[in-house]
């Protein structure tokens, strides 16, 4: 019998789309599904974006540069230099989603074996990656009781041994919606300078930090230039998750001629996504501030209505479009399994991430799960009734 690769077998499913043919079904059998699954928000595409679409003119659809057009990378350079980060074009490789920035960061620097040390619970690419690269994983725990806060930087080093080659951070933090600090983020700098790691740092949501607190790149860390790696897409920023143009930044020319080997070997990111890319940068102030405004009202509208509900607990995420909340249920996937397949209210049923699988130990998370709020606030309030009413019979069903 012919068998697929233990490499195959050992690959998590994606706990963000794991349950999509349920959510299909019940579609089919005429529920509504309030996604709160996936960051694919709601709100409309930069109308720059879209006419740049429009008015795409050619009459060849040809290969772009492996690295991207230096056009985009130009502009690209003039976004980063508004945040204190000074590039040249040459530092910026362009990348189909931030997805394959990840990947080609972990083929670039990292051997079989090797490990990367990152925050649990965390976005679960990282982890599915790491696994198609031949890489380990080691998670530093975090907990929803004190919102995920960063633990001790000492924690961070009981990790390091011989094999470990990077620490992986996102900031703000998918799933969670942790902020790290100033003081946080110089702590793993001296650690990445004390040991000679590479420092990932996946960036993409730096226009939604909803406290006071300062944006802190990792590229604003004195002493590890040649270490960062930076991650980054424009999915989320500009609300253009299917143009698939993320970027891989970094100074270190050896990694750089080590990544376009892999931008060589898969040809060209895309040329639809890149011209739309670019035009995007030309966004309006007006639109990325009413954007950030319509997601904090979002973000305390969701996560009031989950703690208004029994049992329920979700921390106030500092950042990005995504909470974790814990539920009154004893296996979170099985719940939210059983929302799309045997429950509806009102017609309506609801569509969450199951928490285990941004965890590096599936037993971790078993009763959480990730929601994005990337529905307006309308939806939201419907969904979270719909929550409350599966949650209750959900329960009593149990107890039956």
């Amino acid at each position: 019998m012919m068998q697929i690769s233990q490499r195959a077998q050992n690959m998590p499913s994606s706990p963000i789309r794991k349950l999509a043919r349920y959510a299909e079904a019940a579609k089919r059998n005429g529920i509504h599904v309030y996604h709160l699954n996936i960051g694919q928000p709601d709100i409309p595409t930069p109308e720059c974006a879209i006419e740049a679409a429009r008015k795409i003119d050619r009459k060849v659809l040809e290969y772009s540069p492996s690295q991207g057009y230096k056009s985009l990378r130009t502009k690209l350079v003039s976004y980063y230099a508004e945040y204190g980060i000074d590039l040249s074009p040459d530092e910026i490789i362009i990348t189909s989603g931030g997805s394959e920035a990840v990947q080609f960061a972990y083929m670039a620097c990292l051997n079989p074996g090797d490990e990367i040390i990152v925050t649990d619970p965390s976005y679960a690419n990282y982890m599915a990656f790491a696994i198609s690269c031949g890489a380990v994983i080691k998670s530093v725990k975090t907990s929803i009781d004190d919102g995920f806060r960063l633990p001790p930087i000492e924690k961070f080093e009981e990790q390091i041994t011989p094999k470990t080659k990077a620490i992986l951070i996102c900031n703000p933090n998918n799933p969670t919606g942790y902020l790290y600090t100033k003081q946080e983020m110089r702590k793993i700098r001296d650690l990445v300078k004390k040991y000679g790691l590479y420092l990932f740092s996946d960036e993409v949501y730096r226009e939604f930090i909803y406290t006071k607190a300062p944006y802190i790149s990792a590229f604003h860390l004195e002493g590890i230039e040649e270490n960062v790696i930076l991650l980054d897409s424009v999915s989320k920023r500009y609300s253009e998750c299917g143009i698939r143009i993320g970027a891989l930044i970094t100074k270190n020319k050896a990694v750089r001629e080590a990544v376009m080997k892999f931008c060589q070997a898969r040809l060209s990111p895309p040329l639809i996504g890149q011209v739309i890319a670019e035009a995007s940068l030309s966004t309006p102030a007006e639109y990325m501030e009413e954007v950030y405004e319509e997601y904090l009202t979002r973000r305390n509208f969701l996560v009031d209505g989950l703690n208004r509900i029994p049992g329920v607990f979700s921390p106030t995420p500092m950042g990005t479009f995504y909470t974790m909340a814990r539920l009154p249920v004893d296996d979170a996937e099985v719940f939210c399994k059983w929302c799309l397949t045997d429950f509806s209210y009102e017609g309506q049923t609801v569509m969450m991430a199951p928490g285990s699988g941004f965890y590096s130990d599936p037993e971790d998370g078993r009763n959480e799960v990730r929601l994005a709020y990337v529905l307006n606030k309308e939806d939201l309030a419907k969904a979270l009734v719909v929550l409350q009413k599966a949650l209750e019979t959900y329960n009593e069903l149990k107890q039956a």
